[in-house]
């Protein structure tokens, strides 16, 4: 009985704390079918250098439909239920949570008995989804204090465009739907990724497009035109009310990914804009709170890279040179180290943001990119380029995937993109080495997107208390 009243002994108060907690020996994959003729999958791996299997796949779950799509899922429960404000201090990181973003699918994988072969436990439908939320195309799972918050790129209708998109609850034990997050929206409308500081009561939120504008790939015209999301929006996380917009400027054109300092002391955070429509260059940018309102400011820039129009694709040869496109960034439990996932040029970048007003670049690798198409140090072929990235807690190591979605795939790498896993290591003062070892190829049948680890990672969990 007393073993049931004791917290995760993988929830940990401050990131300090979890950074000391045992290494990770297996993660979880999404794959996905390029062209929706099979079911998606979670792929388990052994990531446990010790073990005969380094580096290889365990374990396959293949899901019952076709057609989902999977990208951003996560944990049902991580380190904020220890939150003083939690009525579920005795949770168990236990399910994953994933969201299928063609289907309006969600999923509930079970992790025990045995976390190397997972199962299905409860499927919820589209129908079900819509009906109680209003919203469509789920796309990334946050654990929170009093459940599981899930964000969406559309509303209703068949084509999504039906309201606007946003967030809605699931029950972290029972998996019922509760219904939207939002009680006072404000001017925003589009979606993406999003995240919070919990002591400090916000959250912020950034935006990419409605569903016609990237299912069945980008649009060029909109793009050119910087009609996708170029906004920030800052929120009361208990209040559930809109605060505040802060708009990067049209041509600043898709802030995707949202990654707000680990320590809750610190009121600041990163976002990665995709591109510049005025010189393509990509852009990693800076949020503060200061004087009760949010700030930002640019505080790196990626240039385009000169290219052989033969080498691009046909989407980009008129303009003779890759951009980075910068599709994902993750930051390091110590708030020390941010890497920059170019998937347009191959290039994973390590920056020091020990000042995060002034990143400093400390480390970069090259594998794959539309034109450089550099080889893995086994000499192996990899396709596509460094995309979903994840840190390990302790900072040592960054895995990541190489697709994007998979519309987009087949835009920017038409010869396509074999699903593949990848893996950094990083040394004590930074600097970035590929583990020649650690090259996972899923197949042709198979895209690689999301990553997970056994424990917990550098993008899932949030913390409460300050490190000491």
């Amino acid at each position: 009985m007393l073993e049931t009243l004791r917290p995760d002994p993988t929830f940990h108060p401050s990131p300090r704390l979890a950074m000391e907690a045992p290494r990770e020996r297996i993660a979880y994959t999404a794959l996905l079918s390029p062209d929706a003729s099979r079911p998606d999958a979670i792929a388990v791996v052994d990531v446990d250098p010790q073990s005969p299997g380094y580096g290889s796949l365990i374990y396959r779950l293949d899901m019952p439909y076709q057609g989902d799509e999977f990208h951003h899922f996560g944990w049902n429960a991580c380190s904020s239920a220890l939150s003083p404000l939690s009525g579920h201090a005795f949770l168990r990181r236990r399910y994953l949570v994933v969201p299928g973003i063609r289907s309006s699918r969600l999923y509930i994988i079970d992790t025990e008995p045995d976390p190397r072969r997972p199962t299905i436990a409860k499927v919820i439908e589209p129908a079900e989804v819509l009906r109680k939320t209003g919203y469509s195309r789920p796309h990334t799972v946050h654990c929170g204090p009093e459940g599981v918050y899930i964000s969406t790129l559309g509303g209703g209708g068949k084509d999504g465009t039906d309201g606007p998109a946003g967030i809605f609850v699931l029950d972290c034990e029972s998996f019922e739907l509760r219904g939207q997050w939002e009680i006072e929206r404000g001017p925003q409308k589009l979606h993406y990724d999003f995240w919070w500081n919990l002591p400090r009561d916000w959250m912020v939120s950034s935006e990419w497009g409605r569903p016609p504008q990237f299912e069945n790939g980008i649009v060029p015209e909109d793009l050119l035109s910087n009609r996708y999301g170029h906004r920030l929006h800052f929120w009361d996380l208990r209040g559930r009310r809109h605060l505040q917009t802060i708009d990067l400027g049209a041509n600043h054109q898709m802030p995707l990914e949202v990654r707000p300092a680990h320590d809750p002391s610190r009121e600041y955070g990163f976002v990665g804009v995709v591109v510049d429509t005025t010189n393509l260059e990509a852009s990693i940018w800076t949020w503060w709170r200061e004087g009760g309102r949010f700030h930002a400011r640019k505080t790196a820039t990626i240039p385009p890279e000169p290219a052989d129009k033969a080498l691009l694709p046909p989407l980009l040869q008129g303009f003779g040179a890759a951009p980075p496109l910068v599709s994902d960034i993750d930051l390091s439990l110590d708030d020390r180290f941010l890497y920059a996932a170019c998937w347009g040029t191959g290039e994973l970048r390590q920056y020091d943001v020990t000042d995060p007003m002034s990143p400093k670049l400390t480390g970069s690798v090259r594998l794959g990119g539309m034109a450089a198409r550099a080889p893995h140090p086994s000499g192996r072929r990899f396709a596509g380029a460094p995309q979903m990235t994840e840190i390990s807690r302790d900072g040592q190591r960054v895995y990541f995937t190489n697709g994007l979605y998979s519309r987009w795939d087949m835009q920017f790498y038409p010869d396509g993109i074999p699903g593949a896993m990848a893996l950094c290591n990083v040394g004590a003062e930074g600097g970035l080495t590929l583990d020649e070892r650690f090259l996972l190829d899923f197949g042709a049948d198979y895209g690689a997107h999301q990553i997970r680890l056994e424990g917990g990672d550098c993008s899932t969990d949030s913390f409460c208390y300050p490190s000491a």
